[in-house]
């Protein structure tokens, strides 16, 4: 087979998915991850109709099932505390949702004895030939790859060595995001709170840790400058937005303030007019980053099955498979960014009047005669790439050891 030898960024969730799909078909591959060790922070993703048939194809689903949060009602609170209205768990955790960490460490665990995985690691140089890509890595390693996929994410590196500068593809909503864990100090159990102030929401949750909870904030920044190596410039960042937002937001920071995990970036999009450029290929959200609520992570997973697949039948022809990989799942990207183009509106209203009427919609979604609308509506990014089953190859050779810094 031809293209054999595939270089991946990203130890994330896409990468990891398609170094499954890759080895499927035969290929080999590597994957580099800039972080020093597997990440296990991040939010909770949730699956829905044809990507459960993905995972149940790849052998993970009762793994995820095992790991699932198994939440509860998430409750809309008001300025006291005082629930306004309930969703149980289907409108915001789909047929099975568990958290990112979790799943990461069971892609990772699915692929890590054929996959040579290189932590601490991250390209730097990327020089095209007509029969190879050469790369440098940041510890001055060089090597040579048949093709090099960019699934490294928002702010991907191998997108800006492949394509140029990220801010000729992001799209800034107008909303930020910070997310860490802390003491379940609400006593929450598999439960969530939402709670709002103008410009500001704030989503806290304890899913299988009863002893932790998963605290989201969300807040209107247009325009935001920020230094994303700075952690504790982002924490003074959230303080002072948050000062005098109520409730128990206090405690939150206060435990913000000893989270080491915390995530913060804005609600972007990336908008590219193609996702590859001879040898190299961008997938998930390096390519078409949705932003909440845009069904980002099974995606992403569907697409690396597409990719995989459509590499596998392309002959050694690679630039039809990216051709055709991106005609599948370009469509179901733009679903995604669609419906994650207003979720800043719905997670941060930026007035009281937006936040009461956030509120009334979601009272009207809580009826039975607009939840089956709902939940179409929610379904509809997920099921917008049917899962399809490709020929995977008879045989597949010998792997490398798994490669990991300490």
């Amino acid at each position: 087979m031809n293209n054999r030898s595939i270089l991946i960024s990203g130890a994330g969730i896409a990468g990891p998915a398609l170094a499954y799909w890759l080895h499927r078909h035969g290929f080999q591959t590597t994957v580099v991850e800039r972080s020093a060790f597997l990440r296990d922070s991040g939010g909770a993703v949730d699956f829905r109709g044809e990507q459960v048939k993905l995972l149940k194809a790849m052998g993970i689903f009762e793994a995820v099932k095992a790991a699932e949060t198994a939440m509860g009602d998430q409750v809309v609170i008001d300025n006291a505390g005082r629930p306004v209205v309930a969703f149980d768990s289907a409108f915001f955790s789909g047929e099975v949702e568990v958290e990112r960490g979790d799943l990461a460490r069971i892609l990772y665990d699915a692929t890590r004895e054929y996959t040579d995985y290189v932590f601490d690691e991250s390209i730097v140089g990327l020089e095209q030939g007509p029969d190879s890509v050469q790369v440098t890595f940041a510890s001055g390693a060089t090597g040579s790859y048949d093709l090099v996929v960019g699934a490294d994410g928002l702010h991907s590196g191998v997108r800006r060595l492949a394509f140029g500068p990220e801010e000729g593809f992001r799209k800034d909503l107008g909303w930020a995001i910070a997310g860490f864990t802390a003491p379940n100090t609400l006593g929450l159990d598999h439960e969530g709170r939402i709670y709002n102030v103008p410009g500001c929401g704030v989503m806290a949750a304890s899913a299988r840790d009863r002893d932790r909870l998963g605290v989201g904030f969300v807040f209107h920044a247009p325009g935001l400058v920020y230094d994303r190596r700075d952690a504790e410039a982002q924490k003074e960042l959230v303080a002072a937005t948050y000062a005098n937002a109520g409730w128990e937001v206090p405690t939150l920071l206060k435990d913000m303030w000893e989270a080491e995990d915390l995530y913060f970036d804005t609600l972007s999009q990336i908008h590219m007019d193609r996702w590859s450029t001879g040898r190299v290929v961008l997938l998930g959200d390096a390519a078409w980053c949705a932003g909440p609520g845009g069904s980002g992570t099974g995606m992403a997973m569907m697409g690396a099955n597409v990719l995989a697949g459509e590499l596998a039948g392309s002959g050694g022809d690679f630039a039809a498979a990216f051709a055709a990989y991106e005609r599948i799942l370009r469509p179901g990207a733009k679903i995604g960014q669609k419906q994650g183009k207003g979720s800043g509106n719905f997670l941060a209203p930026v007035d009281d009047k937006k936040i009461r009427s956030r509120n009334k919609a979601y009272k009207m979604l809580t009826r039975k005669l607009v939840a089956g609308f709902f939940n179409w509506l929610t379904g509809r990014a997920a099921n917008a790439v049917e899962y399809k089953e490709y020929v995977t190859a008879a045989t597949v050779s010998a792997a490398p050891e798994p490669r990991v810094a300490a």
